[in-house]
């Protein structure tokens, strides 16, 4: 058990919760002061309502006293993303163009957070609008990666990667449209889990691609990462699939994992060290008990292009009035990559959705007839410097998370090593509403690792 109060699991924490030895308050506290401490150096929140989150923590002790328990989030400090409704907090999604904006209502996801009794510590950095990042021309400095602050933390969910790796605070809530919940918890070595499409209510969560979105869920463990989807998954979506967390500590053994080496392996991008990561990663849960066996998917670039284009499509359908009205307040690289939607069609989003469910079918028909999970890389190098985000042009991270945005299928990042002192991640896939299977997988790879227990030096 950690010394620190922050640093507790929120297992550990929810434990002594409930046998009097700890104080929701007196853990909020410690989650304030860890934050006061370090985030001058990674600049992971936007906003901290410390007000707020003593009198919610007062609150969960005194249901707590009264016998009320309204589930393993009770009592813990979390925080969400800056694209998410908070009416208590302001909600600028990333830009200055909504500086100082207040939501009437909480997103759906915050209501379920707040129904299970957990404490809303704050706002999490993200990307403007969850487009293009880092960027400098804003009134807000990008997050910066823990394991090297002179380092981009990946996006869009920049800030929640970073509370999580940094210490400050266990769980969060972030968004994933191309990548942007895994991406950054490879970078960072956190856990990012993406699930199923749909699965969770978008509703209060401002949009970048609907067809696209997914809430997701940045963690410090599988197990934290699966108990936080458990709570804000939409059980009104009328599919009735296992818990995330229902297989936790279930061996692999008989479990068929495809794994999609070819689809990175010889991308000119491709550091070694993430080959020898993730082909390592792959003995380990042979040794485990699963069966492991190469397994083709489409070509990469098919996926990107069509994920290309409904990004770009239905990010400029949905700005369009906004640029008109205050364009000038975007971020450059951010209205450049937004207004590039006018060179599409609509026939070409018509077209763009029809490959995307063609490829859905072949993964369907031709992957998981065959395997429970498929293991591919997340990202294809450590995390990049912010001066080479410097120039004019945005730059796009090689990685390989588009894929299953337009598949929609889950994918949940765990970290699988290091290379030049920064995390590494490998990627798993699983069939549409099985996150189950997927943290059943990543947390066995967990505890026969320590590379998710690694944590980077103090600021």
């Amino acid at each position: 058990m950690s010394g620190h109060l922050a640093d507790l699991s929120i297992q550990e924490a929810a434990a002594r919760l409930r046998d009097g030895s700890l104080s929701s308050l007196d853990l909020t506290r410690a989650h304030l002061e860890r934050i006061a401490e370090r985030d001058q150096a990674y600049h992971a929140f936007v906003y901290v309502d410390i007000d707020g989150a003593l009198a919610e923590a007062a609150r969960a002790d005194d249901a707590l006293r009264r016998g009320d328990d309204f589930g393993p989030l009770h009592g813990i400090p979390v925080a969400v993303k800056d694209l998410v409704d908070t009416a208590r907090m302001p909600t600028a999604y990333g830009s200055d163009v909504h500086a100082g904006h207040r939501p009437s209502e909480d997103a759906d996801v915050v209501l379920r957070l707040k129904a299970a009794g957990a404490v809303l510590i704050g706002k999490l950095e993200t990307y403007e609008f969850a487009m293009v990042g880092p960027v400098f021309d804003r009134s807000f400095p990008p997050a910066a990666n823990p394991w090297n602050v002179n380092c981009a933390t990946g996006g869009s969910s920049s800030g929640s990667a970073a509370a999580v790796a940094g210490g400050l605070v266990r769980t969060t809530i972030g968004s994933d449209t191309g990548g942007s919940v895994r991406s950054p918890a490879s970078y960072c070595g956190a856990i990012g889990l993406k699930p199923s499409f749909a699965s969770i209510s978008t509703r209060g969560v401002f949009p970048l691609s609907p067809s696209l979105d997914h809430v997701g869920v940045i963690s410090a463990s599988v197990a934290e990462a699966a108990i936080t989807h458990d709570i804000i998954a939409d059980a009104a979506s009328g599919k009735a699939r296992p818990a995330a967390a229902s297989r936790l500590g279930q061996s692999l053994l008989g479990l068929r994992i495809g794994y999609a080496r070819e689809w990175f392996a010889h991308d000119a991008a491709t550091l070694p060290a993430v080959l020898e990561a993730v082909d390592a990663a792959a003995s380990v849960l042979s040794l485990l008990g699963a069966r492991i066996e190469e397994v083709a998917l489409p070509q990469a670039a098919d996926f990107e292009a069509v994920g290309a284009v409904i990004i770009h499509a239905e990010a400029f359908k949905g700005h369009r009035q906004q640029l008109k009205a205050s364009g000038e307040r975007y971020s450059r690289k951010v209205f450049q990559n937004i207004v590039s939607g006018l060179c599409l069609t609509p026939d070409d989003l018509v077209r763009a959705r029809e490959a995307a469910l063609r490829l859905r079918s072949t993964l369907d028909r031709t992957v998981f007839s065959q395997f429970d999970a498929i293991l591919t890389a997340t990202t294809l190098t450590p995390a990049i410097p912010f001066a080479d985000f410097a120039g004019e042009a945005a730059r796009w991270t090689p990685m390989r998370t588009i894929a299953f945005n337009v598949t929609g299928h889950p994918a949940l990042s765990v970290p699988c090593g290091f290379s030049g002192g920064l995390p590494l991640g490998l990627q798993l896939v699983g069939r549409a509403g099985d996150e189950a299977t997927l943290c059943q997988i990543g947390h066995a790879y967990e505890l026969a690792s320590d590379f998710a227990a690694s944590k980077p030096p103090r600021p």
